[in-house]
């Protein structure tokens, strides 16, 4: 496995067979190490030669959705097996297309009966609640129809006429069901339409009906119109169209409406039983298809991408073949070789299928073969873009210096563990936590459990160095520092200075991190800044000169002597001259001075400055102190005109002796100027990155050369050594973000135990405080998790994710490339229908 750079890749051609290309490309399919590159892209994608095939998998797809989809109305999972079958062969097709043709007219079939039994069940369902609440109404109102009358236009009940006095008043009603939500303006159009002559009333149906055709809860209401006369009747219906309201028959007399309701009670019972029926009918068809519908749809998915990839070869009429261009790996060629061979065998050609590797000038995509635990942090790099080709990939190096220096930002060993338990628990559980979520954000941390565990791991180191654990210290080896005071002393006075000449017991450094006794101490954050500070400085230096280092291998690489010699070696020696020489000073005053001699120690600060202003001091940190400081600014200023200048001088003078050597009519000065530097024979062009080049290809014309424009050369020499220059300082600048997090994140943690636990802590309030405690260590937990794990956790990783793409990559890593994308089932399969 290669994760240092590209795997070595190669453009190929491949020849094959008509009758053998299906069962080649799905066994290239399988193998996933050849990208295909499109030979028709003037072609219309209508045009192609295999356009019928791929529409007949599209139908296919579209019926298996269609399959799904009842199955997910019925709460059907489908069964995904653990093996993958293989593509099938083109004839299966006729197979598969029958198959799926059978079982969704099935379907449908099952599909239409089930909705008009379920139709005709809503249907005498709303009659019985006509038949019912008629019945209740008339019932209601039979043991005072007189009174009834006189408030109602003497409305008789059965429909029947009825004198009251010497007039007599015949009325009718219409009866059926209505939406409620219709309900107030069926009756407002009503009252307007019909003048206040009709007499309508409405009862709710307790029980909410179900719709036939999408399964949803509708609730409807029974209504009544009573009416005069058949100019009446007929707008009544009129209205009743128009809101859609379902009209019954309703027999006159309560004994026909009793009767009636009968027979529809009854209809109703055979209907229930019918529908039981054939919703078994129907889940014995869909679990059937869910045992199936996996194998189906992979085969259908895998023909599809194999008939795609087939309309990007082009044609030979002539040898009746097939014409294919890709990138593989040169490890895989033999594999690619035995596809080959196996489709030939599978497709019993008599004719070879040929492979031939291609010579050409164009950058092949970048392959670099990742697992499970390098996967999330080729992520991070190929964030900011992905590797040239034969580029230092810096994902080898991110899985160790990303989480560290996460860890130094984070640096509590209490919340590290916690983050490190979290990942290792992603970690452990990962076979059943694969694929199993939907939710993209525990997806996102997921996929980066590694990386989280390891920055908990990382974390938990520099807590153990800064001796922090949720703002309190390990007291493991003791304390080097004893009291010289008496204990009547230290028990009068809350603050007491301590002298180092007097009460520091040993002299020599702690054994592992900081003394605990710095965490009772007033001045602790002057002294842990100082430290995290001179730290943070000294990790800058060492991280930024390690990626101009990988440019080194790059340009070794590339065979680019030019570079190492206007660029790599000047690069170094400014970034030694001053920030190196700050690291040093940094180291030397902690192993030269001690507590005895610490007065005549002067500010790092202060030294910087005299160093830039030729200042000598009286009191030197080390002998020639101000001669050596002189020397390396001078070397740092010579570095600048160095990387501006040479270069761009250098390609003029090979320019115009190329122009020269152009104009000779031998064809010896052309073999002589392809062979004159490795640096012009590749490419003449004017890349942000490379020198100016020339072409080998134009050389064959003596008249012809590439463009040379020396003030774009220069400009953008200019560009890249100011930014260097000026980038070594606000880089180095910027790593002091190492301490500023570290300081905010140990500051946040002190006073959340302050703030929170001390106090319950401290409360003596008796056995109720076992209840307090319990309380206030929930609370302290909660911002615990959200404050330091969740949002400083977040703040720390995009930290550093700054550092590596922008001070550490932009040393050496242009990502100027494209990815590896092979043709590949695994990428094919299990995605859903509507991608």
């Amino acid at each position: 496995m290669s994760i240092f750079r590209s795997e070595e890749m190669t453009l190929c051609q491949l020849f094959l067979q008509s009758e053998a290309a299906y069962p080649v490309v799905a066994e290239l399919g399988e193998l996933g190490m050849v990208q295909f590159r499109d030979l028709n892209p003037d072609v219309n994608a209508f045009q192609r030669k295999f356009v019928s095939e791929v529409r007949r998998c599209e139908e296919m797809e579209r019926k298996m959705r269609y399959i799904e989809k009842e199955m997910t109305i019925d709460g059907i999972k489908m069964d995904v097996t653990g093996v993958t079958p293989k593509a099938p062969p083109p004839k299966e097709m006729v197979d598969l297309e029958a198959s799926l043709e059978k079982m969704e007219s099935e379907l449908r079939e099952v599909k239409v009966n089930e909705v008009a039994l379920k139709r005709n069940y809503l249907d005498l369902a709303e009659l019985k609640e006509v038949l019912t609440k008629v019945q209740g109404f008339f019932a209601a109102h039979a043991q005072e129809p007189q009174t009834y009358m006189e408030d109602h236009y003497s409305v008789v009940p059965d429909n029947s006429a009825m004198t009251s006095g010497t007039s007599a008043v015949q009325l009718g009603f219409i009866t059926g069901v209505i939406k409620r939500e219709k309900v107030p303006a069926f009756e407002r159009l009503m009252w307007f339409a019909c003048r206040g002559n009709v007499f309508p009333r409405f009862d709710e149906i307790k029980n909410p009906l179900i719709d036939p055709v999408t399964g949803d809860e509708i609730r409807k209401n029974v209504f009544i119109v009573f009416y005069q006369g058949e100019q009446l009747k007929n707008r009544v219906r009129k209205i009743c169209e128009g809101f859609h309201a379902n009209v019954y028959p309703c027999p006159d007399t309560a004994q026909d409406r009793q009767e009636t309701l009968t027979g529809v009670t009854n209809r109703l019972l055979d209907l229930n039983i019918v529908l039981a029926q054939t919703k078994e009918h129907r889940i014995r068809v869909l679990t059937n298809a869910k045992k199936e519908l996996y194998v189906w749809r992979t085969k259908v998915e895998k023909i599809k991408a194999i008939y795609h990839t087939l309309n990007m070869f082009n044609f030979d009429v002539s040898h009746n073949s097939l014409i294919a261009e890709g990138w593989t790996p040169v490890i895989a060629l033999e594999k690619v070789q035995a596809a080959l061979e196996h489709g030939k065998e599978v497709s019993s050609s008599h004719a070879p299928n040929i492979l031939h590797r291609m010579q050409t000038t164009e950058n092949p995509p970048t392959y670099i073969q990742n697992n499970k635990f390098t996967s999330g942090f080729q992520a991070i790099v190929d964030a900011y873009g992905v590797a040239d080709y034969g580029e230092v990939n810096p994902a080898l190096y991110t899985v160790i210096t990303f989480p560290f220096l996460f860890g130094v930002m984070f640096g509590d060993s209490g919340h590290g563990f916690l983050l490190f338990l979290f990942g290792l628990t992603l970690v452990l559980l990962e076979n059943k936590l694969s694929g199993k979520g939907d939710n993209e954000i525990f997806n996102t941390f997921f996929g980066g459990r590694y990386i989280i565990m390891l920055m908990g791991l990382f974390a938990m180191y520099t807590g153990l160095i800064y001796n922090d654990c949720y703002s309190k210290s390990f007291n493991i080896f003791g304390t080097s520092w004893h009291s010289s005071y008496s204990n009547s002393t230290l028990r009068e006075n809350t603050l007491l200075q301590f002298d180092p000449n007097q009460t520091f017991a040993t002299g020599q450094p702690y054994p592992f991190g900081l003394d605990p006794i710095w965490q009772m101490t007033k001045n602790k954050l002057s002294f842990t800044n100082s430290y995290k500070m001179k730290m943070s400085v000294v990790i800058a230096v060492v991280h930024m000169l390690f990626g101009v280092f990988l440019s080194l291998i790059n340009n070794l690489y590339f065979a680019r002597p030019m570079n190492i010699f206007c660029e790599f070696i000047p690069q170094v020696i400014f970034l030694l001259s001053i920030f190196g020489y700050l690291d040093i000073l940094i180291f030397y005053k902690w192993i030269a001075f001690s507590v005895q001699n610490l007065a005549q120690a002067q500010s790092l600060l202060l030294q910087l400055i005299s160093m830039f202003l030729f200042e000598s001091k009286s009191s030197e940190l080390y002998n020639h102190q101000t001669n050596i400081q002189t020397i390396l600014v001078i070397l740092a200023f010579i570095c600048v005109p160095w990387m501006l200048l040479i270069k761009p001088f250098i390609l003029w003078f090979r320019h115009q002796a190329a122009v020269k050597r152009s104009q000779l009519p031998s064809a010896s000065s052309q073999r002589g100027l392809v062979n004159c530097d490795d640096d012009v024979a590749a490419n003449y062009v004017i890349n942000v990155d490379e020198q100016v080049e020339v072409s080998s290809e134009s050389l064959h014309s003596k008249s012809e050369l590439p463009e040379f424009n020396f003030g774009d050369i220069f400009v953008h020499q200019c560009i890249h050594t100011i930014e260097y220059c000026l980038g070594c300082i606000s880089n180095t600048a910027s790593y002091l973000r190492l301490w500023a997090l570290s300081l905010a994140h140990a500051e946040l943690s002190e006073v959340l135990w302050n703030m929170v636990m001390r106090i319950g802590l401290s409360m003596n309030v008796g056995y109720i405080g076992c209840i307090i405690i319990f309380a206030v260590f929930f609370f302290w937990a909660i911002l615990t998790i959200a404050i330091l794990l969740v949002m400083e956790g977040l703040s720390a990783f995009l930290h550093a994710l700054r550092l590596h793409w922008v001070e550490f990559q932009n040393k050496f890593y242009s990502g100027n490339g494209y990815t590896f994308q092979p043709f590949d089932f695994q990428h094919c399969i299990n995605i859903p229908f509507d991608d």
